[in-house]
């Protein structure tokens, strides 16, 4: 067993050297953006000001992500990863500067998340191939279920660690932080690791940009199960686009919340989904994996947004987010068999790059649309309702109470929309 241990070792150095050292530099991203939507929520009070950072750091996703699977193909991928990565460092340093001087204004942000998400547009991509070419197939599985475990863990930090150094200190060390993680990336992808270049093919250096979208988008078209699946996925997006577009709003601004409680439910969403994750890597495979998806995006919609509108503490929200959140690795693990296993290899790339498109952007939208819900409707139709009112006996009252509405409200139209894809034939063929 130590023999394996250390050969593995070996053979994966290069791969756990750039995995460790991203993955540090995620948290500090994560802490940063975290950070941010307090500070904005902070000085403008407004649901749909924080939302429209997240908006602007996806729209670019969207917009462009057909053609960057292309375009990372053709371009060196250590070269692709290090500029990315500097010009989003970059950006966040003229936070810092504008922060300091007193100058920093949200449209600053909105400008800064646009930018950011077009250069991750490109780096998304280029870090997925370079990690197909660090890992030994052979470690594929062991691979990706690492990357799930880093995940899982910038998710249970991320609020700990920026909450924390917010009470004590403020956001300008938060930014350090993120700062001090992207130069020990950097300094290790540029010295520590070698990613080799992909083999040229003939037919795709002849391919242009528009021709290679179109093939994803073709493909998906006379694969109606697939491309059903990805619909599916586009409608829960939306939905949980709105919840996460409230979710700040309620929990900073309601009775027994505030930067504590937004911390905790975020850390304990975490937890469940590295749960999650480690009984995906345990369980055998289902006999229906198309069922198993269907349930586990049932059962999140049916509890959590549930939990949020009705309960009025802390312990109830997080038990709220583990009901929601500890089967969502379950459904995106069987998600991500059905697409390798159903879609050739030598298509993945471009049809991935269309399925981008299509699955997320819905996810902007409902950013948009849970701003203006919070802000322009719910909150003001709670306000006007008197003491005794239905509406005031379910949620209670003061400002967050609106939010909670409209928890109730995506709580039952998104359980609600998980029914027409389970009776979905197209879906169901893909079991075949």
């Amino acid at each position: 067993m130590i023999t394996t241990f250390k050969m593995n070792l070996r053979e994966l150095r290069t791969f756990l050297i750039l995995w460790i050292t991203q993955s540090f530099s995620a948290l500090g991203s994560a802490m940063t953006a975290f950070a941010l939507v307090i500070w904005s929520y902070q000085q403008h009070g407004s649901a749909l000001t924080s939302a429209l950072l997240v908006i602007c750091s996806y729209a670019p996703y969207v917009l462009l992500s057909i053609f960057a699977g292309a375009l990372s193909d053709r371009w060196n991928k250590k070269a692709t990863m290090l500029i990315s990565d500097s010009f989003a460092a970059l950006c966040t340093f003229t936070v810092l500067i504008l922060m300091t001087m007193g100058k920093l204004q949200i449209w600053h942000l909105y400008l800064i998340n646009t930018l950011t998400g077009v250069m991750n547009t490109v780096q998304q991509p280029a870090s997925d191939v370079a990690i197909s070419l660090l890992a030994p197939q052979q470690h594929y599985q062991k691979v990706s279920g690492m990357r799930s475990f880093s995940n899982s863990l910038v998710t249970i930090l991320t609020p700990i660690l920026a909450t924390s150094i917010l009470s004590f200190t403020s956001i300008r060390v938060v930014i350090l932080f993120d700062l001090i993680t992207f130069a020990t990336a950097f300094m290790a992808l540029l010295c520590c690791v070698h990613i080799p270049q992909v083999p040229k093919r003939s037919n795709t250096d002849s391919e242009t940009l528009l021709q290679s979208a179109s093939s994803g988008l073709r493909y998906l078209r006379d694969n109606r199960g697939i491309l059903d699946l990805i619909l599916f996925l586009a409608v829960i997006n939306f939905t949980a686009s709105i919840f996460n577009a409230a979710l700040p709003a309620m929990m900073l601004s309601r009775a027994g919340g505030g930067e504590l409680a937004l911390g905790m439910v975020n850390a304990v969403t975490g937890i469940a989904m590295m749960l999650g994750s480690i009984s995906v890597a345990i369980l055998p495979p289902p006999r229906s994996r198309v069922r198993v998806i269907c349930n586990c995006l049932l059962f999140s919609m049916s509890t959590e947004n549930f939990f949020l509108a009705f309960g009025r503490s802390t312990p109830i929200w997080c038990l709220g987010a583990i009901l929601g959140w500890i089967f969502i690795p379950v459904m995106n693990a069987n998600m991500d068999v059905l697409f390798r296993s159903t879609i050739p290899i030598e298509m993945q790339g471009r049809v991935y790059s269309a399925r981008n498109t299509l699955q997320f952007f819905t996810i902007p939208l409902g950013y948009l649309c849970g701003g203006i819900l919070v802000d322009r409707v719910f909150e003001p139709f709670m306000a006007g309702q008197p003491l005794g009112s239905l509406w005031v006996s379910l949620v209670g009252t003061g400002k967050g109470s609106g939010a909670a509405l409209l928890f109730l409200a995506i709580g039952i139209t998104g359980a609600l929309s998980c029914l027409p894809f389970r009776a979905d034939k197209h879906i169901w063929r893909l079991e075949e």
